[in-house]
């Protein structure tokens, strides 16, 4: 028999919060590309695969091991990879919960659907995209408009913006992040269906969010983005307005839920057709006030109905 131990970075503003350490599971050596059905008794009861987004990674890492103490039959196996990599997953029948922090694509529904699968959506917390820059830099506002300029390239130097004459460095999530493609459709393009505007070609892509805050705090030109949830007090977040002449506004649980933060997004879970058995009962657990409190210790926005 072999013993998996999966450790997880947890970031520094997030440790006081909740401590998520180790994820031990075990399997069949002569087994590992397989799992008991969902439903079906394991070695250790039932088996939950929960794939995807890295922007929800800590926040189902938490509930898998708040869950599983409660309820020791049920071994919930929690990976990151991207909300890309949850997805394809579950149009693949490998995975059984896919984590997204976006809203699957229709060409992706397609796939699903031509395998048999027929996806069903389940919005589990919200979270706000904050725009994070260094300690030090003296901008403290910017709208929509400038966002998009600056990302697309056509800002390069904090001076146009209102700070020092310094170039502007470009910090996103990689392509298969539904971080990143909820940034180039709300922030990048505005939010229009026709607009094809992409990132700067100079721009770094960093392969976590955790990656992002690191780079953010050691250079002083820097400009990122990230989840609510993975910003710490030694990063400056920006207000941000949809328009010149709009209410400049910070991320925070309040501004998310009053719906004055301009870039907000649902994160979701994705199952392949309506959830039983266990996946039903863990996913109810997941939006009940005792698994949405646990959304606000992370740092992100629980459920209206419940983490209050």
């Amino acid at each position: 028999m072999t013993v998996w131990v999966a450790s997880v970075i947890i970031p520094p503003g997030m440790q006081k919060r909740r401590t998520v350490i180790f994820l031990v599971f075990t399997v069949l050596t002569s087994l590992v590309a397989c799992r008991p059905a969902e439903g079906e008794p394991g070695e250790g009861g039932v088996a939950i695969q929960n794939v995807g987004s890295d922007t929800i990674v800590n926040l189902a890492l938490a509930w898998a091991e708040a869950y599983q103490e409660a309820h020791p039959e049920v071994r919930i196996a929690v990976t990151g990879g991207g909300s890309g990599t949850g997805i394809a997953g579950l149009i693949n029948g490998t995975v059984d919960i896919a984590n997204a922090s976006r809203q699957m694509k229709a060409e992706e529904v397609d796939k699903a659907q031509a395998n048999g699968i027929t996806p069903v959506e389940h919005v589990i917390a919200s979270d706000a995209i904050a725009i994070v820059v260094h300690l030090s830099n003296p901008v403290d506002c910017l709208t929509l408009q400038q966002l998009s300029d600056i990302f697309s390239g056509k800002i390069t130097n904090w001076s146009e913006v209102g700070g020092e004459d310094r170039p502007i460095v470009l910090l996103s999530r990689e392509s298969n992040s539904g971080t990143h493609v909820y940034f180039l459709e709300e922030v990048v393009r505005l939010g229009e269906k026709e607009n094809k505007t992409l990132f700067s070609p100079d721009t770094l892509l960093m392969p976590s969010s955790e990656g992002i805050s690191a780079e953010v705090r050691q250079n002083p030109n820097d400009i990122g983005y990230d989840g609510l949830g993975y910003v710490t007090p030694d990063q400056k977040t920006i207000a941000v307005a949809a328009s010149p002449d709009g209410l400049y506004v910070q991320p925070s649980i309040e501004t998310v839920n009053r719906g004055t933060y301009p870039i907000a997004r649902d994160l979701y879970m994705y199952t392949a057709g309506e959830p039983e058995g266990a996946i039903a009962d863990y996913l109810d657990w997941i939006r009940s006030p005792e698994g949405q409190v646990i959304v606000r210790e992370l740092g992100f926005v629980p459920l209206q109905a419940g983490g209050e």
